[in-house]
């Protein structure tokens, strides 16, 4: 299943990563274990902020994703189901329709 991760980042610990040069390697890093499919930096609500699209086969792989920004940057994370078109499109809207509109 597609999943969109936000990821906020405070300013600390990340100022102090990146003066120290730490954040790069620490972020490539995340990067090579979650293997996004996109990955998009951006703020958030006057912090540092990442979105990302996962696939996520089970579950019990919400942890693995999220305790990396937790552990290490104290960011606050959020999942959400997505789809595509083509998901969206076999989603039976006109049978949900019919059942419930």
């Amino acid at each position: 299943m597609r999943m969109m991760l936000s990821v906020s980042i405070p300013h600390e610990p990340c100022n102090t990563l990146i003066r120290g040069n730490k954040f790069g390697p620490l972020l490539k890093k995340i990067m090579d274990e979650l293997k996004p499919e996109a990955a998009y930096f951006t703020e958030m609500d006057g912090t540092r902020g990442a979105v990302l699209i996962i696939e996520v086969s089970d579950p019990s792989r919400v942890p693995a994703l999220a305790e990396p920004f937790f552990l290490n940057l104290n960011a606050d994370c959020r999942f959400r189901i997505c789809m595509s078109p083509a998901d969206l499109s076999k989603a039976g809207l006109d049978e949900l329709v019919k059942r419930w509109g």
